[in-house]
């Protein structure tokens, strides 16, 4: 027995014919359904792919920091290393430089110690000892020449106190400034270095008495 509708109804229950046209229209709308899944599937990716890359690249920017920093700080050390490892080889030259600075001259000097000692040996007469003594002084000489020592010059008389010591001076009527007189101990030089001043024996002019002014026979005040 089939249901009927109930007296009083707004509305009948009508069946669902479903055509042709109904079923395209169906259809269309699944596919446009479709597409549209498809197209928020695709942005889905499109941003995890997005996401991905700049994930990717972040990490390979900040890899390369690193590494870069990494890089710095070794070539830093390494800097460091060979400053310090220049440092303490000049030093040891410096050193070494300090202690056998006079390695030269103390090469040169034996062989007036040589002859000194030959000296000291000799059997002669007092004038053969002092030809031996002045040979003895020209090879020093020659030794301190060789090694830019010169003697300081008192040969011209001028009195220069950049280079003369004056340990006695007495008044003359025959210089008209500081003249040298003698010679009392040679001053040497080391190139442009001062080792040490000639000491001299110096005269200077006389000062004139002052005239008296008043008449009473004194010098003024």
């Amino acid at each position: 027995m089939k249901d009927r509708p109930l007296p009083g109804d707004e509305a009948e229950i009508e069946e669902l014919d479903l055509g042709s046209g109904d079923e395209e229209m169906i259809e269309e709308a699944m596919k446009e359904a479709l597409e549209a899944v498809e197209e928020i599937r695709l942005e889905r990716e499109a941003d995890d792919r997005h996401g991905s890359v700049e994930a990717e690249v972040e990490g390979d920017t900040e890899a390369g920091l690193r590494e870069e920093v990494k890089e710095l700080r070794d070539r830093s050390m390494r800097t460091l290393a060979d400053f310090d490892n220049f440092r303490k080889r000049a030093e040891k030259e410096r050193n070494e430089q300090r202690r056998y600075a006079g390695v030269e001259i103390m090469r040169d000097l034996l062989v007036v110690v040589d002859s000194l000692e030959r000296a000291v040996g000799a059997r002669g007469s007092l004038e053969e000892l002092r030809e031996g003594v002045e040979l003895i002084l020209r090879q020093i000489a020659e030794l301190l020449k060789r090694h830019g020592v010169e003697r300081v010059s008192t040969g011209d008389g001028r009195f220069d106190p950049a280079s003369h010591e004056a340990v006695t001076r007495h008044e003359s009527d025959d210089v008209a400034e500081p003249t040298i007189v003698k010679e009392l101990q040679a001053g040497y030089r080391l190139r442009d270095r001062l080792l040490r001043p000639a000491l001299v024996e110096v005269a200077v002019p006389n000062e004139p008495a002052a005239e008296p002014i008043d008449g009473s026979g004194e010098p003024g005040i």
